[in-house]
Parts: C-alpha cells; structure tokens; sequence
C-alpha cells in the first residue's frame, strides 16, 4: 500500500496497453499508404479492395490508440503532481505542439481520408493518407523529444525548485533524441509488417481473395526485412549511447556487477534473490566491449563500482534498477526483434513464386508471429522506463519525490483498480473487433474445392 508503488503500477499499465497502439499506428499508416499508392498507379482494384480492408483495421487501431493516450496526461496530474511542476516549463511545450500539429493534422487528415474516397481525385486522396502517416510519425517524435529529456536532460536551468527551458534547440537535438526516435518508429514499422504478415497468412490458408492476401504478404515481408534490419542496427547504435549517458542500464542489462576490461557478454546468468551479486553465468569473452566500443577492449563499469560513485555524486540510496527486470526485458526485447529478421527473411522467400502453395500451414506461424513485435516493443519500452531507476528525471529528480504529495494509497489504489478494469473492457472489444474485421477479409469468398497445389494458378488467374 504504498503511493509510490501503486502509482508506478497505474502508470505501467495504461502505459503499456497505450503502447500496444502506438506502434502499430506508425507502420500500418506507412502500409496503408504504400498499398494506395499502388492503386493511384496501376489502377487495378486489387489495390483498392487491399487498402480498404487494412485501412478499416487502422482505423480501429487509431481510436483505440487515441482512447487509452489520453489518460497519460491525467494521470500527471493525479499521481505525479510533484513531477509535472517540476518539469512542466520544459514538458508543455514538446506536448503542446505534438497536439495542436501533428496530432491534430493526423486526426483532420484521417476524417479527409475516410469520408474523402468518392470527393477526392485518387492521386489526393492517397496523398491525404501519406500525410496521416507523417502526423502520426512527427507525433512520436514530439512525444519522444519529451521522453528524452528524461532520459538525458539538456537546455535547462533549475530555478526556485523547477527546471525552466533554456535552449528549445537543443531540447529538440538533445543526443538521446537521435537514437530513440528511429528505434521507436522502425520498431513501428515491424509493428505494422507482421500484423499484415499474419493476418495475410491467416487468409492465404483460406484461399480469400489471393491476389489481395498474397501481394499484401509480400509488401509487409519487404516492409518487415527491412525495418527489422536497421531496428537492430540503430540499436547497437542506442547501446553505445547508453554506455555513455545510462552507464548502469547497462550494466543491469548484462547483470554486470563489477567492472572489466574487457567485458564480456551474458548469454545466461542467475543472480541471488536480492538480485545483489552473481550465482552463475555462461558468457563470452570481450563482446560486450565490442558492442559498446566497436572493439576488443573497453572498460564496461559493473553495478557495484556505479552504485558507489553515484553515492558519492548523489548522496545515500539505492541507485541499482531491478537487475533480473531490466536483464530479461532486454534479452525478450533482442530475441524477439532476431526472430523478426528470420521470419521477414523466410516470408520473403515463401511469397516469391507462391512456395507456400505446397504447404500453406506454414503460414499459421506468421499468424501467430503477430504477437513479436508487441513483446519487442513493450519490453523494450519497459527496460527504457524501468532502468533509469531511481530517476524520474536522470540525476534530477528521484521517483519519490515526483509523487503528489496529498495523494493516499488508498486513492490511488482505487483508481488503479478502475483503469484496469476499463482497460480490460477495452482490451476485450479491440480483441473482438479486430478478429471479427480482420476474419471478414475483403468480402471475396474462397475458390471452394480447389486443392492447396492449385494456389499458384489461382493467384495467376485472379491477377
């Protein structure tokens, strides 16, 4: 029954259900997009059918994305009083513009594209869609430029207790900001590949309208190689990164609790139940100084040397995130974005020639590959918040002291409570919207008595 506890609960909860949107909004605009853009060019209504149907699964996707986003900024106010006076010059005005221009161009622009589809020239009307796609993209980039000060703050000054903003360019271009925002939306795009990818595979076993489930599968397949690739470069790229400014993330990351030179990188390791010190580990030789320092050698401070320098800068306290947390987050996070490669590879592979046609069953694990993102994005947005432990503000601001002051465990409990009750609702009816959508297909029924050899000249017909 402590406040602090259960607000950090509340705020992970509608947190990470708020996350499970926000992605899928940032790659399946993209698809969306592509997929008219190839209507406006050949003209072949394969394409328009194709749009359509992805089309109404965003839009399902976005109203409940816009749902759950706007109790983040209540719960400032209710929970976090104390942490919004604190950094409220500096947080409103990335906020501020996230809303009044990319949100707010996002939403108009998607009314225009909804109802635009017989009053616009198709030419317009897909350019309409680009530009939902760029507003919700410029969104992320706001909300990110805000996250990121609270992972690296720059362009400040704290005065009377408050960090008031003093350089709104280098907020903007704060270094944090560089790495985190295209690992957010790539993250998005794999997001948006593999929920075509899946529910695509879902209808190539049923044979439903093949020419638009075939193509589909395989524009998400390119969309999916290609965001999964770089998702995992540019995150070598934020480990390095995070080396420099969040050096006991890192080190939570690898259950690293003293320092080496060079460092090696866990492959397993086992911590007591204070998650205090080490009881086994299986790891390899010098690859952590590798990945933080692009070679053999290179100091990797461990959990232990960090928590006393920070004693000595800080003050006393507890500065070590919870390891076994932020070390598996981490490994579900990688495991999960190499399966994501192997997959987008091996789907690429299936859809030319239509090689799935002699056992269209391997499709279900596409089906089922629907889920990787979600466990990528939402562990990897866990590790992010998490290891910043004991930080709401790196070095600013302890999560103790964000709390509102005259808030009781008892209301927050309460309030805890009834968002996740109404989140469960709401869990329940995007559950049964996007299944009862997503299983109607195009309307196009499925060629019946046709065996599963016959699907190559099938999509050659239809085409």
């Amino acid at each position: 029954m402590d406040p602090v506890v259960l607000a950090r609960i509340q705020f992970g909860v509608t947190t990470v259900y708020h996350f499970f949107f926000v992605p899928l909004t940032l790659g399946l605009s993209v698809l969306v997009a592509i997929m008219e853009t190839l209507y406006v060019r050949t003209g072949q209504e394969m394409y328009k059918r194709m749009t359509k149907f992805w089309g109404k699964l965003f839009l399902i996707n976005f109203a409940m994305g816009v749902v759950t986003g706007i109790v983040q900024e209540f719960q400032f106010g209710m929970n976090w009083s104390e942490y919004s006076r604190f950094v409220g010059d500096i947080f409103g005005a990335p906020l501020a513009i996230e809303a009044l221009m990319a949100f707010f161009l996002e939403s108009t622009l998607l009314g225009v594209w909804i109802f635009g589809w017989d009053k616009l020239s198709k030419g317009l009307h897909a350019v309409v869609m680009w530009l939902v796609a760029l507003g919700s993209s410029l969104s992320a980039v706001w909300i990110l430029i805000a996250n990121s000060f609270m992972q690296e703050p720059v362009g400040y000054a704290i005065n009377n207790g408050r960090t008031e903003m003093t350089d709104f360019m280098a907020l903007l271009f704060n270094p944090n900001v560089g790495v985190q925002v295209p690992h957010t939306i790539l993250a998005g795009f794999c997001a948006g590949a593999f929920f075509v990818m899946g529910i695509s595979a879902y209808h190539l076993i049923r044979k439903n309208d093949l020419p638009v489930f075939s193509k589909s599968f395989q524009i998400a397949a390119i969309m999916g190689i290609i965001a999964s690739g770089l998702v995992g470069l540019n995150g070598h790229t934020q480990t390095q990164h995070m080396v420099r400014t969040q050096p006991m993330k890192i080190a939570a990351a690898e259950a690293l609790w003293e320092t080496e030179d060079p460092a090696s990188f866990s492959l397993l390791t086992i911590g007591d139940l204070t998650q205090t010190r080490e009881v086994f580990s299986l790891r390899i030789p010098k690859v952590l100084s590798l990945l933080a320092y692009n070679q053999l050698t290179g100091k990797v401070r461990g959990i232990n040397d960090l928590q006393d320098e920070y004693i000595q800068t800080y003050g006393p306290g507890n500065y070590s995130p919870p390891v076994a947390v932020i070390y598996w987050t981490f490994r579900l996070m990688v495991g999960a974005g190499m399966l994501m490669v192997a997959l987008s590879l091996y789907a690429l592979y299936l859809s030319k020639g239509d090689k799935y046609a002699a056992n269209p069953r391997v499709l279900s694990l596409f089906t089922a590959a629907i889920v990787l993102p979600y466990i990528a994005n939402s562990s990897g947005w866990i590790m992010t918040e998490i290891g910043r432990f004991p930080w709401v503000v790196y070095g600013l601001m302890k999560i103790e002291d964000g709390i509102s002051p005259i808030v009781t465990a008892g209301q927050v409990l309460v309030s805890l409570i009834g968002y996740t009750v109404v989140y469960g609702a709401l869990m329940v009816a995007t559950i049964y919207l996007f299944s009862k959508f997503a299983r109607a297909g195009t309307q196009v029924q499925a060629v019946p008595g046709k065996p599963d050899d016959a699907l190559p000249s099938l999509v050659g017909a239809q085409q």
